[in-house]
């Protein structure tokens, strides 16, 4: 399997818990290791009072499957370490996914026990990828999620993605990543912009203005250096004076300022006037200082240009995981048929049975349903649209899924599924999900 992406991704076969090994081992033993089975990837519910969810991480999931391998090192760490015996050590060495993988698009929109992913393949090759699957998607669709719900909020300012410095350097990369899926301009994250094409922007901090002796220093070797259409810090002193100094040194072709402190609205209202008396039309001005969907709305009044957005998105804005799980549906038994398989505990139950996903959409093609079949299609009216896209097949990756094409193939998915669902999730009061899931049985 060879992916698109126009980077070296790390091995990611020890990206899994340990318990994973501990059931393929067993499963060896027992001989059902090779049953033919389908795992489903979905959220029983979504997080506490939103009322939709973005899939993300799909296209960084598909490009770490191809580096789903155990050479040397893994291998001798897991015999030296005694978490497996030989015979599973053997089977490892010659690990290679080989079935097929359907889902949701990347930036589709999900509800509760959407069939994000589903898996087939054998018991041993599907059981390895839980941990990483749920790794992946947890974290980029918590982040997309958020992502979606700041871009709606926003109105059409465009936002930009700045929250590396609050997160893990991976996670950042990733974040990112997701943000932009959802409709964010840019990325302050350079490693996000080499993998994915995803544009880049970035100013200065504080600490350049602090660095020289004056204000004024700091803005003539930014302005010198970058040009007029730069954007500069305005309050790291006294904000008005940084306005009138900024002007005097740019003139009206000042590209934009940037506010990340105090009463936002206010601020914004009273540095726009004073841009247009003294010229500057059109300068823009940035908004940052720990901004989630709710301060975004808030500023809509504001004459705001854009959005800065950093610790809120890269931590989903209060919902940091998707809480997705991996579940068998359907493996077949000693004959060869497949059955249906489902977890009965208590609250955490899960439907049994390959699925098939359909979203009914009425005359103006508004969706109204998630239709789920269980076992079959659900019957098309017409205007309906299909979900499961096939992303895998024989174990090899079908083009078009992830690098920089997979991003904006996500994008436009997002983009094309917002104006599709009901207005409801524009709303960012708590509620019921924007539309039931219905199952349809055979």
């Amino acid at each position: 399997m060879s992916t698109s992406a126009g980077w070296d991704h790390p091995r990611t076969s020890l990206y899994t818990d340990h318990y994973e090994l501990t059931m393929l081992q067993a499963s060896l033993h027992s001989g059902a290791a090779h049953r033919r089975s389908v795992f489903e990837a979905f959220a029983r519910r979504l997080p506490d009072g939103r009322r939709y969810g973005i899939v993300g991480g799909t296209g960084r999931l598909l490009e770490g499957l191809a580096d789903f391998r155990f050479g040397e090192a893994e291998l001798d760490f897991l015999g030296r370490t005694g978490v497996v015996n030989k015979e599973t050590l053997d089977y490892l060495a010659n690990y290679r996914f080989s079935g097929d993988i359907w889902g949701y698009p990347e930036g589709e929109a999900y509800f509760p026990n959407s069939p994000i992913l589903i898996v087939e393949s054998t018991f041993a090759e599907a059981c390895m990828l839980e941990t990483y699957v749920l790794s992946v998607l947890n974290h980029d669709s918590a982040i997309a999620s958020a992502a979606s719900r700041m871009i709606t909020a926003a109105g059409g300012r465009p936002c930009i993605e700045m929250g590396s410095r609050r997160t893990h350097e991976e996670s950042a990369a990733a974040a990112a990543r997701a943000a932009v899926i959802a409709g964010f301009h840019s990325t302050s994250n350079l490693e996000a912009g080499i993998r994915y094409g995803i544009k880049t922007v970035g100013t200065a901090a504080h600490s350049f203005t602090l660095l020289h002796d004056t204000e004024r220093d700091a803005f003539e070797a930014q302005i010198a250096s970058l040009g007029v259409g730069t954007s500069l810090l305005v309050d790291t002193y006294d904000v008005e004076a940084a306005v009138r100094t900024a002007v005097e040194i740019a003139g009206p072709k000042l590209g934009g300022v940037r506010l990340d402190s105090g009463d936002l609205v206010a601020q914004a209202s009273w540095v726009r006037q004073l841009l247009d008396q003294l010229g500057n039309e059109h300068t823009r001005i940035m908004v940052t200082s720990d901004l989630d969907e709710f301060a975004i709305a808030a500023l809509q009044s504001a004459p705001v240009d854009s959005y800065g957005v950093g610790t809120s998105l890269v931590t989903g804005s209060g919902a940091p995981t998707a809480s997705m799980v991996y579940k068998l549906v359907s493996r077949t038994d000693d004959a060869g048929n497949f059955v249906s398989v489902a977890k009965a505990a208590k609250n955490k139950t899960s439907m049994g049975g390959r699925k098939y996903a359909l979203r009914k959409l009425n005359e103006r093609g508004i969706a109204t349903q998630e239709i789920v079949g269980i076992g079959h299609r659900p019957e098309d009216d017409g205007n309906d649209r299909s979900l499961l896209q096939q992303f895998v097949k024989n174990g090899e990756l079908l083009p078009g899924w992830t690098g920089a094409e997979g991003v904006v193939r996500a994008t436009q998915r997002h983009a094309d599924t917002m104006a599709e669902l009901p207005p409801v999730v524009n709303r960012l009061q708590r509620g019921e999900p924007a539309i039931p899931t219905v199952y349809e049985e055979n």
